[in-house]
């Protein structure tokens, strides 16, 4: 115990010597934080819409001024343009057409058809651009009493943990899972990789100190970087976002503990199959950044993933660390919603620094 502790230390005092690594520690985990926390929007707003009215009714304007009202549509002018014009140039996401016949038919009791064209160029907003115009239709027809057969059924909807869909409740916690697992693992790699480039490395392999020992030691020293990285970009979470835990703390907190591990004991099987810095660098992105920000449900649901990759997902620790943090900071369901995560990371945290240690302990002379 006494080796590991002062492997840690030393390696704690190469970090701190080392002002790059320390801006790479705690800079880039909170620009990382405030770019995605800002720049990620699932929701579209500001949608430009435009609308050829050629009826000019009362009626017909207050249909137009309805679409409006939401805003989430802007208005785009159409005088001058053609709806063919304004959708290919990308004026306009979508077009709203009234016919000529529109407020005679309605109050005749008639059918009318209202034209609408959507940019489909982007599937996703596409069908919130349809599903809005659907829902404020059928608003105005309701609020106008023109709808011809009363709803007898009529769904009470209400929005349970996040009912005023902050989507920041969404974004913050699933970015922490990305944060906490790509910068730890990098920081470790490249003290790995150091060893390596500077010749420092032989004389561990010379020693009588293990392979175990030390990269516990590296692993202790890096999981306390984690530890002061996680008090930071979480604070800034809470200070500028107003992220905070809704239930009791200690999931979160051994979670957390777990993940950071899980994270280091990568950095330090990249660390040791790496042979320069580059190299470490690249492929704790690549394998670190890419997976846990595609294949973890930060964005896209875990169920969107095609097969095969839907079975590498299940081999993600920031999948599960994702589910722990949106539950401690929006769902608040505590020990009994998420009992398993801290088990399954740390299996896997397990796996990797098994790895890594025989492969470091196949390159130690013997004793």
């Amino acid at each position: 115990m006494k080796r590991i502790l002062s492997q840690c230390i030393k390696e704690l005092a190469q970090f701190r010597r080392d002002r790059l690594t320390v801006a790479l520690a705690l800079i880039l985990p909170l620009g990382m934080l405030l770019i995605y926390g800002f720049a990620i929007r699932l929701e579209i707003k500001n949608i430009p819409l435009g609308v050829q009215d050629f009826d000019r009714s009362p009626l017909s304007r207050a249909y137009m001024e309805r679409l409006y009202a939401t805003n989430q549509f802007i208005p785009i002018p159409l005088r001058d343009s053609s709806m063919s014009e304004v959708m290919a140039r990308g004026i306009a996401k979508a077009v709203v057409v009234i016919p000529p016949d529109f407020s005679r038919e309605i109050k005749s009791h008639h059918p009318v058809s209202v034209q609408v064209l959507v940019d489909g160029t982007d599937v996703n907003n596409a069908r919130v651009i349809e599903n809005s115009i659907r829902g404020v239709t059928n608003f105005f027809l309701r609020d106008r009493h023109l709808q011809p057969i009363q709803q007898r059924v009529t769904a009470q909807v209400r929005l349970w943990f996040n009912p005023g869909r902050k989507e920041a409740l969404y974004i913050i916690p699933g970015i922490y899972g990305v944060i906490f697992w790509v910068f730890p693992s990098m920081l470790a790699a490249i003290a790995m990789v150091r060893e390596k480039e500077q010749g420092t490395i032989v004389q561990v392999y010379a020693s009588n100190l293990k392979a175990g020992e030390w990269l516990l030691g590296k692993a202790l020293a890096y999981l306390l970087v984690g530890l002061g990285e996680t008090l930071v970009v979480m604070l800034a979470g809470s200070l500028v976002f107003g992220i905070r835990p809704i239930a009791e703390p200690t999931p979160l907190m051994v979670g957390t503990l777990t993940f950071l591990a899980a994270a280091v004991s990568f950095g330090l099987l990249v660390g040791v199959r790496a042979s320069n810095q580059n190299a470490a660098v690249q492929g704790t992105a690549i394998a670190g950044f890419l997976t846990a920000f595609l294949l973890s449900g930060f964005i896209y649901p875990l169920k969107n993933i095609p097969f095969p990759l839907s079975l590498v997902s299940n081999v993600i620790p920031a999948r599960y660390y994702i589910v722990l943090t949106r539950d401690a900071f929006v769902r608040g369901t505590g020990w009994m919603g998420v009992w398993y995560v801290p088990l399954v990371i740390g299996l896997i945290g397990l796996v990797l620094f098994w790895l890594a240690y025989g492969s470091i302990r196949k390159m130690q002379l013997p004793d």
